[in-house]
């Protein structure tokens, strides 16, 4: 895999195609004895419909970056707007319902409830959010769907391979049609095959539906399939790369067996 680099600055993103706009953030946690300092000044923006990989060594502030940008964790200085909005505006409980409007997450470990099956897992933030019970059903056997796993609907997650739990957890991040899914190392507990075939479907949906993707990784296998790797180190983003010759067949065998493209949500 050939890169185009560029060195100790980001790509320029205006205000009206850019839809995370993030400048000179600051992130410092007190551990009581000391500061550490996080985030050091960060610029950082992402296109509506770009897929971002985030990498870096442990250590290096992706993910505390990844939950800044998505106002899981407040900033000490600097300003982010996502969709136009600055979150240093919105109070706790306008954020809260923005991030459950418009903003999907898949992590490493699943997150999943395992006294659940995987519709109702996926219909908890729906319901949550009050949409009615009946509602909340069709709209997550869709995502379910979307995902190739509708006929797993009903098994818990113990029943389940770690890629189909993936799937399970990446059907939650759509059930809301959201804007933005942020993933934090989304193929980190996966074994080859199954992280092949978690990337397969998300670049599916990258392409075929337009969903901005913004994910960490340690693996340089799964950064290549994006738009765009941002490099990390000590808390400062250090370059870009931008993957030439990324594939753009996509794999859509990855959707549960179907060839068709990706239909417009019946769950949106």
């Amino acid at each position: 895999m050939a890169f185009r680099k560029r060195s100790n600055e980001t790509s320029t993103i205006t205000e009206t195609d850019g839809i995370i706009q993030a400048r000179n953030v600051v992130k410092i946690y007190d551990t009581g004895n000391a500061k550490l300092h996080a985030l050091k000044g960060i610029d950082f923006a992402v296109k509506r419909g770009e897929m971002v990989a985030v990498m870096g060594p442990s250590g290096c502030g992706k993910t505390t970056l990844l939950n800044c940008l998505s106002g899981l964790d407040d900033i000490n200085d600097g300003t982010i707007w996502i969709e136009g909005e600055d979150l240093a505006t919105m109070g706790d409980k306008k954020r809260t319902n923005y991030r459950a409007r418009r903003m999907g997450f898949i992590f490493q470990v699943y997150n999943l409830l395992p006294v659940l099956s995987a519709v109702e897992n996926v219909e908890l933030p729906l319901l949550v959010a009050n949409i009615k019970p009946s509602e909340a059903r069709d709209r997550a056997l869709a995502a379910l769907d979307t995902v190739g796993l509708k006929e797993w609907a009903h098994h818990r997650p113990a029943e389940l391979s770690g890629g189909q739990r993936q799937r399970v957890t990446i059907a939650r991040s759509l059930v809301n049609n959201p804007a933005i899914v942020w993933a934090d190392e989304p193929t980190g507990a996966l074994d080859s095959k199954s992280a092949t075939d978690i990337m397969n479907l998300l670049r599916a949906l990258n392409e075929e539906r337009g969903l901005t993707i913004v994910l960490v990784t340690h693996d340089a296998g799964v950064g290549e399939q994006c738009h765009r790797i941002v490099r990390m180190k000590d808390g400062s983003i250090v370059g870009e790369d931008f993957p030439t010759g990324t594939p753009s067949e996509i794999a859509h065998t990855a959707l549960g067996g179907r060839t068709e493209p990706i239909a417009t949500p019946a769950f949106a």
